[in-house]
């Protein structure tokens, strides 16, 4: 018996929406990065990204657990001395609510080209409508 390795174009991707409303962002974050990585299926190869897209819609619905939405803050950096900016949970869900979920993706995705390679897979829209309709996905049930 021999295992077989898959190749970058041998597997056959899915796409799948799931509606993020009333979701706790960290659990819907840890099964999205399942599915872009593949690792729900039994060709997964650590190496090849056999993963499937996803589409979240109703992005600016999600939950955080406990004081996260006034405790938890994003920072980013100009590149400048001195400018650094800070941002609440509560904010980014106002502001840009698709940033704060694909975050939370890129965390637990590999840092490396692989993982840029599986973020680009991830399409999140604010409200329940989306322009993927031609690719017919079907309907994930994360709970």
């Amino acid at each position: 018996m021999k295992t077989k390795f898959m190749k970058k174009d041998e597997h056959e991707r899915k796409w799948y929406v799931v509606d993020a409303q009333s979701k706790v962002l960290g659990r819907l974050a840890t099964r999205i990065a399942i599915y872009l990585r593949g690792k729900n299926k039994a060709i997964f190869t650590p190496n090849v990204d056999t993963g499937d897209f996803i589409i979240v819609v109703n992005a600016e619905k999600i939950k955080l657990t406990g004081n996260k939405l006034n405790d938890k803050v994003y920072y980013h950096h100009s590149g400048y001395i001195g400018n650094i900016k800070s941002e609440t949970a509560k904010d980014r869900l106002q502001r840009q609510p698709d940033k704060l979920v694909r975050a939370a993706v890129w965390g637990m995705l590999p840092k490396n080209r692989l993982g840029r390679a599986m973020i680009k897979k991830l399409k999140i829209y604010k409200g329940a409508k989306h322009p993927h309709a031609a690719q017919k996905p079907e309907a994930l049930d994360i709970k």
